[in-house]
């Protein structure tokens, strides 16, 4: 039987995957497992629920906070707000847990329940774990006074916003901030909170009606962006994805600022104010060449991980650092989130041109971008990666020929029939003709050719 949990919660077509009885039953499930420390304590648990505005969590929030209540939890409902908020309210409030029902990045059709543990943590997969089991048992039933209530949660956006505003250390007065919120779950918070920071703010993607979340708008489309950018002369420009937890840049040239860059920046700017613990940052193994080479050059230890924002996050906590992330533009802060949080980032990036009086283009220009081809080769054995000596000597001599000026990775996909072939090279012609050529080799070795 396959696991229900994913990588972020449970994901899926909103109505078909998550339906309204699967979110009671993990919501109950979810309650008797999450809820148990305070049960031992004599208490009644109470969890923060969130979501972002597509249109189905409407019913999917309904559900869990029924399945809550008729647990014994008190249900703290806040509303529309981003999975960070939502993480720092539970910590905030000292809940016992919270769940927020977000699809991210992904179109308004699909949906998400995502928990998170007492502090605002994302669960460990074992805790995952026992509340797919406790799905399997019965529910636990209270009755009387000791069913839970629900409650609005008034406040929750000023208490995120002032949390926010905390963080910073020098105001933005004097910034031209265009901020694209993707239709999503920062379209109140992210403005409000650069405006009382005091940058002047233009927003788009701001007008969410349940179905145009991430829609040609937001971090996966930037393309608007970069165009009010330019035609605003604007000093840079910030693109939130559904649920605010990434954080994409574009500089007053309309010029791209990833996550890799946005790393860079607060990176060397921490370390250069002894604020950088261990001098250490933490990225994926798909991040750009360039940055671990900016980071070299500048005295800051680089420690890769799997992808996924959960392992940035395990070696975060791991090794008591400050500040990881991933090229898509999760950035995590540990001294002021539990998580990745896109607001935050973009205002901890316009701090840094305020603090400096540097642009963004300046500041980005601390890490070259090496030219990265990524080709997914389709329908193949990804099992049969590691074992095949012919595409690891392939593999070898490339990396020879490129020596430190360039990189190459092989990666099987966690979740399809695919294999991943990035290459990173100085020059563009490079990295496509390595890229492509040890596609055709896997296609040979492990699969039928398909296209990649």
């Amino acid at each position: 039987m396959s696991r229900l949990f994913g990588t972020d919660g449970v994901r899926g077509l909103a109505g078909a995957d998550i339906t309204a009885e699967l979110a009671l039953s993990l919501a109950q499930a979810g309650a008797a497992v999450l809820g148990r420390s305070a049960r031992l304590e004599d208490r009644r648990p109470v969890a923060v629920v969130a979501r972002d505005p597509r249109v189905s969590g409407e019913f999917i929030v309904a559900a869990v906070a029924a399945g809550l209540a008729s647990s014994g939890v008190d249900v703290l409902d806040a509303g529309v707000i981003p999975t960070p908020a939502a993480a720092f309210l539970v910590g905030d409030v000292d809940a016992d847990f919270g769940v927020m029902i977000s699809a991210s990045h992904n179109p308004a059709p699909d949906n998400g329940i995502k928990f998170l543990a007492r502090g605002g943590v994302k669960l460990q997969d074992a805790t995952e774990d026992d509340i797919e089991r406790a799905m399997a048992e019965r529910p636990q039933r209270v009755v009387g006074g000791e069913v839970g209530r629900i409650r609005r949660f008034a406040d929750a956006e000023d208490r995120y916003v002032v949390h926010l505003l905390g963080t910073l250390d020098t105001r933005l007065d004097g910034i031209h901030v265009v901020l694209d919120c993707a239709n999503g779950a920062a379209s109140g918070v992210s403005p409000d909170a650069f405006h009382d920071a005091g940058a002047t703010v233009t927003v788009i993607g701001a007008d969410p009606d349940g179905m145009n979340i991430n829609r040609d708008v937001g971090s996966t489309h930037l393309e608007l962006l970069q165009e009010r950018v330019v035609a605003l002369g604007a000093d840079l420009g910030i693109a939130h994805d559904g649920d605010a937890d990434r954080c994409l840049a574009v500089d007053a040239r309309g010029e791209v600022v990833d996550g890799d860059q946005i790393l860079a920046i607060l990176a060397v700017s921490a370390k250069a104010r002894g604020e950088l613990v261990d001098d250490t940052l933490v990225a994926t193994v798909m991040s750009n060449l360039g940055l671990r080479l900016a980071m070299a050059e500048h005295g800051i230890e680089l420690v890769q991980t799997a992808v996924g924002d959960r392992y940035v996050l395990e070696a975060l906590g791991a090794y008591g650092l400050t500040l990881g992330g991933e090229q898509s533009g999760h950035v995590i802060l540990t001294k002021h989130a539990t998580t990745g949080d896109g607001v935050l980032t973009g205002l901890h990036v316009a701090q840094e041109m305020a603090r400096t009086g540097r642009s963004l283009a300046e500041l980005a220009s601390v890490m070259q971008v090496f030219p990265q081809v990524l080709v997914n080769v389709r329908g193949v054995d990804r099992l049969g990666l590691a074992g095949d000596d012919v595409i690891q000597a392939a593999v070898a001599r490339h990396e020879a020929e490129l020596g430190d000026s360039g990189r190459v990775l092989l990666r099987p996909s966690g979740t399809e029939k695919l294999i991943r072939v990035m290459v990173e090279a100085r020059e563009q012609h490079a990295a496509d003709t390595i890229a492509h050529e040890l596609a055709e080799l896997v296609r040979d070795r492990l699969g039928t050719p398909s296209e990649a």
